[in-house]
C-alpha cells in the first residue's frame, strides 16, 4: 500500500472482538476490525480490516475495505477493495481501486465534481488522425 494511502492518525479503533449493534458516527479516521450491525459515517477515512464485518452502509471521505461489507459504500474520494475484501452493495466514489482477489456484487456509480459536467466530454484524441474532437450531448 502506498504511503499516501495510510491513515496517519487514527481517532477510533474497534478491535476484532468488539460487536456493535447500532450506527457509528465518527469525527475522524477510524479502523474497524470487529463486527458492526449498523451504519458507519465519518467525514474522514475509514478502514475495515480483513477481520472487520459491517452490515450497514458506510459513508466516508475514503474507504479501504479489507473485510466484509453488506451494504452500500459512499465516498467523496476513493474506495479501495483490498484483495481479501467481499462487498455486497453499491459503490459511489470519485476513484475506485479493486485489487486482485477482491469480491464485489453490486453496482458502481462515479461521483462527479460539481464543476464537472457529466454530459460533456472534451479533448478526445482520434487515433487515426491525431485531431482533437469535442463531444457533447443534449
Amino acid at each position: 500500500m502506498a504511503a499516501k494511502d495510510r491513515i496517519k492518525h487514527v481517532d477510533t479503533m474497534i478491535g476484532e472482538s468488539a460487536v456493535i449493534q447500532g450506527d457509528i458516527l465518527l469525527n475522524g479516521d477510524g479502523i474497524i476490525g470487529g463486527k458492526v450491525f449498523g451504519n458507519v459515517v465519518t467525514r474522514s477515512v475509514i478502514r475495515i480490516t480483513k477481520t472487520g464485518y459491517i452490515k450497514g452502509d458506510i459513508k466516508a471521505s475514503d474507504a479501504f475495505i479489507g473485510g466484509m461489507v453488506q451494504g452500500n459504500v459512499t465516498t467523496t474520494g476513493k474506495i479501495v477493495l483490498q484483495s481479501q475484501s467481499k462487498v455486497e452493495g453499491d459503490l459511489v466514489y470519485h476513484r475506485l481501486v479493486i485489487e486482485d482477489g477482491a469480491q464485489f456484487s453490486g453496482k458502481c456509480d462515479l461521483l462527479f465534481d460539481e464543476t464537472e459536467n457529466s454530459n460533456t466530454v472534451t479533448d478526445v484524441q482520434n487515433d487515426d488522425t491525431n485531431s482533437e474532437q469535442r463531444f457533447t450531448s443534449d
